[in-house]
């Protein structure tokens, strides 16, 4: 199996926030936890708990993104 993005998902105190997905995104993201799951030892996440980490890696590898920050500061 080729290794996925995404390592073991840290504790973390959370901050609420309520988003709408398409069904097909659920889906995948029930997928993503089982392989994850199986990839890490872990036991299966909730899709939700994915989310973040996601949103978290995806952010940190886009380049344009990372020069904006790097201009504000």
């Amino acid at each position: 199996m080729t290794k996925l993005k995404l390592g073991p998902i840290p504790e973390d105190k959370p901050v609420k926030l309520t988003v709408e997905l398409p069904a097909a995104v659920h889906r995948d993201l029930v997928a993503y936890a089982d392989a994850l799951a199986k990839e890490t030892g872990q036991q299966p996440f909730a899709p939700e708990k994915l989310v973040a980490p996601m949103l978290e890696r995806f952010m940190a590898t886009d380049r344009a993104f990372r020069r904006h920050r790097a201009q504000r500061n």
